[in-house]
């Protein structure tokens, strides 16, 4: 029996159980709860952004207390943790962003939408400039809880869909009107890098065309380097061929600059770079950094 690292929410725990239904095998969940967890008032990215859901799921892997964690891909730095490896992604669920309470165009001016997420803000803001924003933060049934409150809040798609959701969902957004967070919908599987024996059995769960389409979306939010507090998403798809069309995004808060840039490759690591290259040296993605470096 394999010990895996999780957090407590239901969708944590569901995705733990779908783990180990892939393996085959019973898996018995070490609960840890995380800062993010722990600090439900303040936006994610004053408590430090991507990890604040990890760390101390990777210190029991570290430690011993677990054999593998189970992540939300969304959640995990986007560069690798000395001494664990990502063993597996599974098949990816849906990547898109899901509005709860009204469609997009439905939404008159001045509706107060709540989501936690600058990316959905900034988004939002580009394609709504008469929209306002409230905080959201929260596990699932938390925020579905706090949905009175708002004209309509924001949640992962593939959250509402594993959790019997789905009907909850007025609009699900496709990745060209609003790009999705980088790995969203996607598992994590991580162990020790010096455990062979577990890393084959993660193997046989491995899903190549979601790892690709994931690591070309990590390698992009990579080269932003862990300083950038800007708004930034990615999505990748097989372009068929062996290849993989990546859109990468990068904003300012209030979304009056929203910039895109779309590329072809077969090397996922190659792809996320010549994307972040084109998206800051040809689509003002350098200007938009400069100036958010020159803001107190």
């Amino acid at each position: 029996m394999l010990r895996a690292a999780t957090r407590g929410s239901e969708l944590a725990l569901w995705q733990t159980g779908h783990v180990a239904a892939l393996l085959g095998d019973d898996v018995e969940p070490v609960v840890i709860t995380t800062a993010g967890d722990r600090d439900r008032e303040r936006p994610i990215e004053q408590m430090g952004g991507q990890g604040v859901f990890v760390k101390e799921v990777q210190d029991a892997l570290l430690d011993g207390r677990a054999d593998i964690a189970v992540h939300s891909a969304k959640d995990l730095q986007s560069t690798a943790t000395p001494g664990l490896v990502i063993g597996a992604f599974p098949e990816r669920g849906d990547a898109r962003d899901a509005l709860v309470g009204s469609t997009l165009d439905g939404l008159a001016a001045g509706a107060i939408v709540g989501t936690g997420s600058v990316r959905r803000r900034a988004q939002l803001a580009g394609l709504r400039p008469d929209l306002s924003f409230g905080p959201l933060r929260g596990n699932i049934a938390t925020r579905l809880e706090k949905a009175a409150g708002f004209s309509a809040i924001f949640v992962a798609a593939a959250a509402l869909e594993r959790l019997g959701l789905s009907h909850r969902a007025t609009e699900i957004l496709d990745p060209s009107v609003l790009v999705p967070q980088v790995g969203q919908g996607a598992l994590a599987v991580e162990c020790r890098s010096d455990d062979e024996a577990t890393r084959a059995r993660l193997g046989a769960i491995d899903h190549r065309p979601t790892r690709r389409a994931v690591e070309a979306e990590r390698a992009f939010l990579a080269g932003l380097g862990g300083g950038c507090d800007l708004p930034v998403g990615a999505h990748a798809v097989d372009a068929g061929d062996g290849r993989l069309r990546l859109t990468g995004l990068l904003a300012s808060p209030d979304g009056r600059v929203v910039l895109r840039v779309t590329d072809t490759g077969d090397d996922p690591v190659a792809l996320g770079a010549v994307v972040l290259e084109r998206l800051l040296d040809q689509g003002g993605g350098r200007a938009l950094l400069d100036e958010a470096e020159a803001s107190p």
